[in-house]
């Protein structure tokens, strides 16, 4: 029943499981939702999303595959639902109150109520606003629209004002999280929380919450329990290129640099432009009377360093691979030995490029330095930086 839904998540973009469709089956099948397109919206969701960037698109196919189910009327339901008498009875017993019993045989039983129902749905004509009986908008009748009722049928209502029941997955709340869009600060770090790796180390100053929960409990008393504080171990070298043909991509840098300053407790960082040659830098204003040089660095940061160059790799191919071949300085050994050197000083290297993907191909020196790089190049979207932290970690 549910299978071509399935397969258009797939289609769309929905990285979703066979055992995530199953699981999702078994919750329909077990009865978690019944009449309730919202209820089902969320159960699907749970069951088939796992990453918040795919909502836009998990939205989008529910949309398309269950298009007009919400526009069925309540009078629609009632007819081709046909409750049988001993079965109300039933769950009457199970879940109304005493209270709520005596109301609905005050109102001539639940064969009377739907009775009632109908008749008013035959009788709404045109809009009816306000009001607590009849069938309309706005009103404290458990059957109109735009009311207030948490568990009833909402008839003629296209939105909610509750946020209770009316396509929640057109809202598209989640656009911005889609991978392939222009990324900012915070998705940055979203991306960039793949890469912490948490070591716990240094003196009891953290309290356990759970642990002092568990000992209070066997004690009698409360048992204070501490534990040494979590730190974020990950250590962290950034190289970004700057100036020329990089001035288009400040602003995305400067955010990618900004989260990954929040993230990284360990984190250094030096400039270059163009290429990696002798000497780096930390301040731009003094690149020329303040450099680093590349050997110092080299001999400074161990190889348990994440090393990541963050550039357009857009140059002329004598940059890379020729002594005298920056446009700048004089350089007496190419750039491609000074990459090959931070390649072999730090396993885990990455370069990350603002030029979309797509134009790669155009630009002999992109795929110079990719192939110096064995290829661990990724756009900076965040399918990119989730790629490029993948690779980070293995």
């Amino acid at each position: 029943m549910f299978l071509p839904f399935f397969e258009s998540l797939r289609q769309g973009g929905v990285p979703v499981s066979l055992r995530e469709y199953l699981t999702f089956l078994e919750a329909v099948r077990a009865g978690l939702v019944t009449y309730d397109i919202e209820a089902f919206y969320y159960l699907a969701r749970s069951a088939m999303v796992k990453d918040e960037r795919h909502i836009d698109r998990f939205d989008r196919a529910f949309a398309a595959s269950f298009k007009g189910l919400e526009s069925i009327s309540a009078e629609d339901v009632l007819e081709a639902v046909d409750l049988p008498a001993d079965w109300l009875e039933k769950m009457t017993e199970k879940h109304l109150t005493p209270e709520e019993k005596a109301e609905i045989e005050a109102l001539g039983g639940f064969e009377r109520l739907m009775e009632t129902l109908k008749d008013r749905l035959r009788e709404q004509e045109g809009r009816h606003q306000g009001g607590s009986k009849w069938i309309g908008t706005a009103g404290t009748s458990p059957f109109g629209a735009y009311g207030y009722n948490p568990e009833g049928v909402r008839i003629g209502q296209n939105e909610s004002r509750h946020r209770r029941a009316v396509k929640v997955w057109d809202k598209r709340e989640f656009r911005n999280l889609d991978d392939s869009v222009e990324i900012g600060t915070r998705n940055i770090k979203v991306a960039l929380k793949r890469l912490r790796q948490w070591a716990r180390d240094g003196a009891n100053e953290e309290l356990d919450l759970d642990g002092t929960i568990r000992a209070t409990a066997e004690h009698g008393y409360l048992d204070v329990i501490t534990r040494p504080e979590r730190r974020n171990a990950v250590k962290v070298l950034l190289f970004l290129d700057v100036g020329g043909s990089m001035d288009p991509h400040i602003k995305v840098v400067e955010e990618l640099f900004s989260a990954a300053r929040a993230e990284f407790k360990h984190l250094e960082y030096y400039y270059f432009h163009n290429c990696l040659y002798e000497g780096v830098w930390r301040d731009n204003a003094r690149r020329w009377n303040a450099q680093t040089p590349t050997w110092e660095v080299l001999n400074t940061y161990g190889p348990d360093y994440k090393c990541i160059f963050v550039g357009d790799a857009s140059m002329s191919p004598y940059e890379i691979a020729y002594p005298g071949g920056a446009n700048e300085h004089w350089n007496a050994e190419a750039g491609q030995v000074w990459l090959e050197r931070a390649r072999a000083q730090w396993p885990d290297h990455l370069w990350i490029n603002p030029v979309p993907r797509r134009e790669w191909d155009y630009t002999h020196s992109i795929a110079m330095i990719r192939e110096i790089f064995d290829d661990r190049m990724v756009p900076m979207t965040l399918e990119g930086l989730d790629q490029g932290m993948k690779a980070l970690v293995r």
